[in-house]
C-alpha cells in the first residue's frame, strides 16, 4: 500500500490548479522554442548535411529525429522506476525539482554549440534537456488526480496546456524579437543570436518552476529505508497486475502509443522538413509555430466542449481522422502558404489531442487510487517509447528513401491503427 493519502491535498483549489498549471507555462518554453521553432533549424545549420556516427553515414536530420529517440528511450528505462519510488517514498516533487534543473541546465549549455566541433555539446545538451523535460513530466501530470475531481480532469488539464501555449509564445515572440533585431542587442548576425535564446529558455524553465514548487502538496518526507529501490520496482510491478485485470485500459493505452507515435514525431520534426524541405529561414519557422501554438490554444478549448459534448472518444477518433489526413496532405504540400494552412490545421489537433489524452487516462484509473505516478509512469512509458517509434520511423523512412514527404506519410499509419483500436475503448461519461 501506498504512503501517499491524497484526502490530505485539498481538492479544486485555485491556487493549487494554478500553480500546477504554470509548471506547464515554465518547461513548455523549452518544447516550443528548442525542440520546434529555433533549435532544429540552428542544428542543420551547424551540422554538416551528412554525418558519421558509429560509422554509419546519416543525414543531419536523421541524426536529429534520432536524438529525439535516443533521449525518450533513455527516459523511458529509468522513468517506471523512478516513479515507483516517487509513489512508495513520498518524492513526487523532489524528482520533479531534480529532472526541472536538469533539463534548464543542458538548455544553458547549449549556448556553447558553434559548430562540427562542438557537436557533442549539441548533442549531449540537446538529448539532456529532452530527458530534462520528458523526465519531469511523470510527476507532474501524477498530480493531476491528486489536486482535483475526476469531473474537472479535462478542463483542468487543458487549463496546464493552455498555460504552456501562452508562456511558450510569449518567450518565442520574445526570441523573434532578438533575433530580428540582433544588431540592437549586440550580435554580430541573427544566427549569432540563437545561442541566447537557449539561455533564456533555461532561465524561464527554471524561473517560472518555483511556482509550483511553492504551490504543489509537499513530499510526505518518510525516513529512508534500505531497499527503496526494490520497493520501487515492486510499485511497479502492483500497478502492472492491476492493469493486466483492465483490458479497457491497456487498449487505451495501446491506442495512445500509436496516436502519440504520429503527434509527437510531426510536432518535433516539423520544423526540419519546413527548413530542409520547403527552405524556411529562422523567421519563418518561428511565424510557422506562433499559427501553430495559438490556434493549439483554441484547439484544446474546444475539444473539451466537443468531450463534454459527445464524449472523450468521440472527440478523439474526430481528431485522429483529421490527423491522418494531415500527414496525407502533408506529402503534397509545395509552398509556405500550403505548410502554413497546414500548420493551422495541426494547431487545432494539436492541443485537444495532447489535452484530452492525459484526462481521458485519468477517467480510466481506479477510482480513489494513492499511487497516481505509478499508474501514469505507465502512461509515461507509452509516451516516450511512441515518441521513440515515430521519430525512430520518420528518420529510417526519409534514410531509406532520401524523401521527408514519405516520412510525414508513414505517420498517418499510426493514427490509423489508433483508430482501430480506440474503437474498442470505452470512457465513462460525467455527469
Amino acid at each position: 500500500m501506498s504512503n501517499i493519502h491524497l484526502s490530505a491535498t485539498p481538492k479544486n483549489d485555485r491556487r493549487i490548479i494554478n500553480g500546477w498549471a504554470f509548471f506547464d507555462w515554465a518547461n513548455s518554453a523549452f518544447a516550443l522554442v528548442i525542440t520546434v521553432a529555433i533549435f532544429p533549424g540552428y542544428f542543420l545549420e551547424m551540422t554538416d548535411d551528412t554525418v558519421r556516427i558509429l560509422g554509419l553515414k546519416v543525414s543531419d536530420s536523421t541524426l536529429y529525429a534520432w536524438c529525439i529517440s535516443l533521449a525518450y528511450l533513455l527516459i523511458a528505462a529509468v522513468s517506471p522506476l523512478l516513479s515507483g519510488i516517487a509513489d512508495y517514498g513520498g518524492r513526487k516533487k523532489a524528482f520533479l525539482r531534480f529532472f526541472t534543473f536538469l533539463g534548464s541546465f543542458a538548455c544553458l549549455s547549449l549556448w556553447f554549440f558553434r559548430g562540427m566541433s562542438t557537436l557533442w555539446l549539441g548533442v549531449g545538451g540537446f538529448v539532456l534537456a529532452m530527458i530534462g523535460f520528458a523526465g519531469g513530466i511523470v510527476f507532474y501530470n501524477a498530480f493531476l488526480p491528486e489536486i482535483t475531481t475526476e469531473d474537472r480532469y479535462d478542463r483542468v488539464s487543458a487549463r496546464g496546456y493552455i498555460f504552456g501555449y501562452v508562456g511558450s509564445v510569449i518567450l518565442l515572440v520574445v526570441n523573434l524579437l532578438i533575433i530580428t533585431f540582433y544588431g540592437f542587442f549586440g550580435f554580430e548576425t541573427a544566427l549569432a543570436a540563437v545561442p541566447f535564446a537557449f539561455v533564456l529558455v533555461g532561465l524561464w524553465w527554471m524561473g517560472f518552476a518555483q511556482i509550483p514548487f511553492r504551490r504543489l502538496p509537499e513530499d510526505a518526507r518518510h525516513p529512508r529505508e534500505p531497499g527503496l529501490i526494490r520497493r520501487g520496482y515492486q510499485e511497479i510491478q502492483k500497478v502492472w497486475a492491476q492493469l493486466k485485470a483492465a483490458p479497457n485500459t491497456r487498449q487505451y493505452l495501446l491506442a495512445f502509443f500509436c496516436f502519440n507515435a504520429g503527434v509527437n514525431a510531426v510536432l518535433y520534426l516539423a520544423a526540419t522538413f519546413a527548413e530542409k524541405v520547403l527552405h524556411f529561414d529562422a523567421s519563418g519557422l518561428i511565424v510557422l509555430v506562433l499559427i501553430l501554438q495559438l490556434v493549439a490554444v483554441l484547439g484544446a478549448f474546444l475539444s473539451t466542449r466537443l468531450s463534454d459534448w459527445k464524449g472523450n472518444r468521440f472527440s478523439l477518433m474526430l481528431q485522429l481522422g483529421i490527423w491522418a489526413f494531415i500527414c496525407v496532405s502533408g506529402y503534397f504540400v509545395q509552398t509556405g502558404l500550403d505548410f502554413y494552412l497546414l500548420a493551422a490545421a495541426v494547431g487545432l489537433v494539436m492541443g485537444g489531442i495532447q489535452a484530452l489524452a492525459r484526462s481521458t487516462y485519468a477517467k480510466l484509473l481506479p477510482e480513489n487510487t494513492p499511487d497516481t505516478a505509478s499508474f501514469y509512469s505507465f502512461y509515461d512509458v507509452m509516451d516516450k517509447l511512441s515518441t521513440v517509434a515515430g521519430t525512430f520511423v520518420f528518420g529510417f523512412v526519409e534514410q531509406l528513401t532520401g524523401n521527408m514527404r514519405l516520412s510525414v506519410v508513414a505517420m498517418s499509419v499510426f493514427f490509423v491503427l489508433s483508430m482501430v483500436v480506440l474503437r474498442k475503448v470505452v470512457v465513462r461519461r460525467m455527469g
